[in-house]
């Protein structure tokens, strides 16, 4: 979906379809490097992951093993709820591998700390985190994203895998949610 589709929903577009895939392949390249004769899993977090872990995959000139986990802190609303529920496990064991979380955006920090704590309770060589986006001012737990594609303000944003209320995600940018739509 463009963003002209949902013009009147949106303040303004942040990050085009064309930026996204580009900082993607740059996140990509770093990694590459970082994990070059290791062997990597990424982890997605459902479901707002799916484009990010997908296109990050993509990117990637090297074979990468993919797992999924789900797990929920927001409710339907546009803030954090506080409680961290696990959804859906890992299907693969982690012992001994070098773990990359990937996901969307981090927020209030509380689902990732949770996350990565729990993880690391599993006996990874490693566990680290790339985001596409990130809160900085929204964070009230310490979260330390090794990857992260762009830092912004604390509007509630949408698109490319973000939603509210179950819609947006396959919009192909990522834009400012005006205030009518969820007020």
């Amino acid at each position: 979906m463009d963003a002209a589709h949902v013009d009147d929903d949106l303040v303004e577009v942040l990050f085009t379809e064309k930026q996204i895939h580009d900082r993607l392949g740059e996140l990509a390249a770093d990694i590459e490097r970082d994990y070059d004769g290791k062997d990597l899993l990424i982890v997605g977090v459902l479901r707002g992951a799916v484009m990010v872990m997908a296109d990050l995959a993509r990117a990637l000139g090297r074979h990468v093993e993919m797992d999924w986990m789900a797990v929920s802190s927001y409710g339907s609303g546009t803030k954090s709820s506080g409680v961290v529920r696990i959804l859906k496990d890992l299907d693969t064991d982690i012992s001994g591998r070098h773990v990359l979380i990937v996901d969307e955006v981090i927020d209030t920090g509380l689902t990732l700390s949770w996350l990565t704590s729990n993880l690391n309770s599993r006996n990874p060589a490693s566990v680290e985190i790339c985001t596409l986006l990130r809160k900085p001012e929204a964070q009230q737990m310490p979260v330390q994203a090794r990857y992260v594609g762009w830092d912004i303000g604390e509007e509630f944003v949408v698109g490319y895998g973000l939603d509210y209320r179950e819609n947006y995600r396959n919009l192909r940018d990522i834009g400012t949610l005006a205030p009518h739509v969820y007020s």
